[in-house]
């Protein structure tokens, strides 16, 4: 290369180097974080690094969808998609011998469902979807969120479900208490009235679109609008007899779906 030439690259490196980077998009906010405590301060520490790599968390159930067999002729599988909630419920023990399939991860909000909802909803190809999700959307936990933000999330979902023909059914938030050592902190994490609201949303959202709303709320919460002190010990998650109560309203509500309310 002749030396014109050589000296003619390194300028323009230089040029280039000394320019000013465009950038569309604003500096990101640097938040100091809250202190989550003894339990969920460590695994939050542990989750994040996972969720820098897969936020929806698709690898969780991923072996699982691919070693599940299509619905058989005349099946009508459901899935119920959730949180902790729905990942404690045991639908074998609720539901013997229906085609119920569980895909609840603890800790999970909204915005993740949205993520995952393709591969552990549609890819299952089940006739209906029970979805229970938003106390951890409240919480924060994972994301900072508002109720519009949540409410966009869960027309995500539904969207996806009608595309693939899939009937829907929305879940009600639970109510929560902080009746117990273990709960102390529940009513400081979560307004139960955020909860209420939201549950107001996602019923009139379901009368719009002609979907069904499963009304969990109103077969858990006591005469003060808290969970039942005797269906949880957390404060957050139903015992079984809090699944017992849940269960009902659960078949009924797929019942309707499917037959079209």
């Amino acid at each position: 290369m002749a030396l014109t030439g050589l000296c003619t690259q390194i300028a323009c490196a230089a040029d280039m180097a000394s320019e000013p980077v465009f950038q569309s998009s604003p500096e990101r906010r640097t938040v100091q974080d809250k202190d989550w405590g003894p339990w969920l301060g460590p695994f939050r520490a542990k989750l994040v690094p996972s969720l820098m790599q897969d936020f929806g968390e698709r690898y969780l159930y991923a072996p699982a969808n691919q070693a599940l067999a299509a619905p058989k002729p005349g099946e009508r599988r459901v899935v119920f998609l959730g949180d902790s909630i729905t990942d404690r419920w045991d639908l074998a023990r609720s539901f013997p011998g229906k085609p119920y399939i569980n895909r609840g991860i603890g800790s999970q909000v909204t915005a993740q469902m949205v993520l995952r909802f393709r591969q552990d909803v549609i890819g299952l190809h089940p006739a209906a979807v029970v979805i229970l999700a938003g106390v951890n959307d409240v919480q924060g936990f994972l994301q900072k969120e508002t109720a519009g933000s949540i409410e966009q999330n869960y027309e995500a979902m539904a969207d996806m479900a009608d595309r693939h023909g899939i009937k829907v059914v929305f879940a009600s938030l639970l109510p929560i208490n902080n009746y117990s050592d273990q709960a102390k902190d529940v009513l400081n994490e979560r307004d139960p009235a955020e909860l209420r609201a939201l549950n107001a949303w996602l019923r009139r959202f379901c009368a719009e679109r002609g979907y069904v709303y499963a009304d969990y709320y109103s077969a858990l919460v006591d005469g003060t609008g808290l969970l039942q002190r005797d269906m949880t010990v957390d404060g957050i998650h139903p015992l079984r007899a809090g699944y017992a109560r849940m269960a009902p309203i659960a078949e009924a509500a797929i019942r309707r779906a499917l037959a079209g309310r």
